[in-house]
């Protein structure tokens, strides 16, 4: 079923491509004869894929028209019509239009019907075919197929929240309390102005279907695929998996932490230890983060502060230091753990606050998540939409941000913090998780720090009234002898 075909006209083909090469291309042609017909187009899955992502391309000139399908080897898998020319389907999400559940190995068919092809037609075609498969991830998971918003910038947002699939819950039309619908969900993060949210329930990835269907509507909006992994020493989000991980600490499947770890790692995702001072045992279970054997130098993020705990003793604030002191690498960030979009009951924090703002290449979920994992960004406690951190380090001609790592610095360090949006307050310097020096809030201010006192790190807040914090900073590493574990 493979056509050779001239390059001139698989050229007219292209269409913004990902940059992954397909595990399977078939190409061909359209011609007058298929006009109002049905072609199926073959191709082979080998064992153990976990997601398959079609891609199709195809001259349109003429008046050429492919409506697109799928089967798998028993089954009918799918129909998206000409509404679409990519779809995605896995054991447990799948594009609107397409069927999820298991992957049989053997022949597939793409099933195109032509509703229209005149007699002189002879329209190039290309299928392209991506597998996931163990750590080999070549079919993108990512709920937005483009960016939302391209070019570098500040971008903010919350990333943990719940809905119906997990223990979220609203008031129903009728004032009853009711598993709430993730629209409404997103619907409020719209509302509050986000750029991106993270949907988080426990334990579960049965609403990224939904999520697929939500986010060409939300186009401003972009929705990440994440999951709450709750276990009996604590929680902890993962964003961005490419399949459903198994939450079961403690059982033969996930023996330890450590395979947890690798297994979050080869599904494509990135870790983030959720609310770890809160207490544990009886007292809320599970809650706090108990494991010992806990590898830190594979943990992306820390919830440093959660949406009921922004202030100490139970911020996750001190926990996060303590892992930098100790030379782990750890960005911090902050997200609301909303439960009912309404808020209209005790214990449920306003989605976004608090939120993180992230600078990235642009707002797309591989963007995003490159950004945390670099680490200029900082939390926006109130939830605001125009407050803004920026913090660099100045040694001799280097220049850093918030991140980044000063090598072998001079005697002094110059830290420089730009804050727009906070009208009072009071600008602090922390070095090693101690606070060296404060200064009163101007829109530009200045510290010189020893080396002496600044090896390590070093992080900028600001605070309120009572020296509540308004903005937390992440990190400047400075790096004055050996190497840190990251």
């Amino acid at each position: 079923m493979r056509v050779r075909l001239l390059l001139a006209a698989l050229a007219c083909l292209a269409t913004p491509a990902a940059a992954q090469e397909a595990d399977r291309t078939v190409t061909g042609e359209i011609t007058g004869a298929d006009h109002q017909t049905y072609k199926a187009i073959p191709f082979d899955v080998p064992a153990g894929v976990e997601r398959i992502t079609v891609r199709l391309t195809y001259d349109k000139a003429n008046r050429t028209v492919v409506d697109l399908g799928i089967f798998d080897p028993q089954r009918f898998r799918g129909w998206s019509g000409g509404t679409r020319d990519r779809f995605t389907l896995s054991e447990s999400d799948a594009t609107p239009g397409y069927l999820p559940g298991a992957l049989p190995a053997g022949r597939w068919h793409v099933q195109f019907g032509v509703p229209n092809a005149r007699k002189d037609a002879r329209s190039a075609y290309r299928v392209e075919v991506f597998f996931d498969r163990g750590t080999a991830l070549n079919a993108s998971a990512a709920i937005a197929d483009a960016p939302l918003r391209t070019g570098p910038g500040w971008y903010r947002g919350d990333l943990h929240m719940h809905d119906a699939h997990s223990d979220g819950s609203c008031a129903s039309q009728q004032g009853k309390r009711v598993p709430c619908p993730l629209y409404r969900t997103v619907e409020t993060a719209a509302q509050a102005g986000l750029d991106f949210i993270a949907v988080t329930d426990h334990n579960t990835s049965s609403h990224f279907s939904a999520l697929r269907e939500l986010q060409p509507f939300h186009d401003k909006l972009l929705l990440i695929p994440g999951a709450e992994i709750t276990t009996f020493g604590g929680h902890a989000n993962i964003f961005g998996q490419s399949r459903w991980v198994d939450f079961r600490v403690g059982s033969p499947s996930v023996p330890n932490v450590a395979a947890l770890q690798k297994d979050v790692a080869e599904a494509g995702a990135i870790l983030s230890v959720n609310h770890p001072a809160l207490p544990s045992g009886e007292a809320c279970m599970g809650c706090g983060w108990v494991w010992p054997d806990t590898d830190w130098s594979k943990v992306t993020a820390i919830e440093a502060i959660n949406g009921l705990t922004t202030q100490p003793p139970l911020a996750g604030l001190d926990f996060w230091y303590d892992k930098l002191n100790r030379g782990f690498r750890i960005t911090g960030i902050g997200s609301s753990d909303n439960h009912d979009p309404d808020t209209a009951r005790p214990g449920s924090a306003p989605i976004g606050r608090p939120s993180t703002v992230v600078r990235a290449r642009e707002l797309s979920q591989p963007a995003i998540l490159d950004g945390i994992r670099a680490g200029n960004v900082f939390i926006d406690v109130q939830g605001t939409r125009d407050r803004m951190l920026e913090v660099a380090a100045v040694s001799g001609k280097t220049r850093v941000a918030m991140g980044e790592t000063i090598t072998a610095p001079a005697a002094t360090i110059q830290v420089e913090a730009l804050v727009t949006g906070v009208e009072a307050g009071t600008v602090q310097l922390i070095a090693n998780g101690k606070e060296h020096a404060r200064a009163p809030l101007a829109p530009a201010t200045r510290f010189d720090i020893p080396r002496t006192a600044a090896c390590g790190w070093i992080a900028v807040n600001v605070l309120g009234p009572e020296d509540r914090k308004l903005l937390i900073g992440n990190p400047v590493y400075i790096q004055c002898k050996a190497a840190p574990r990251r």
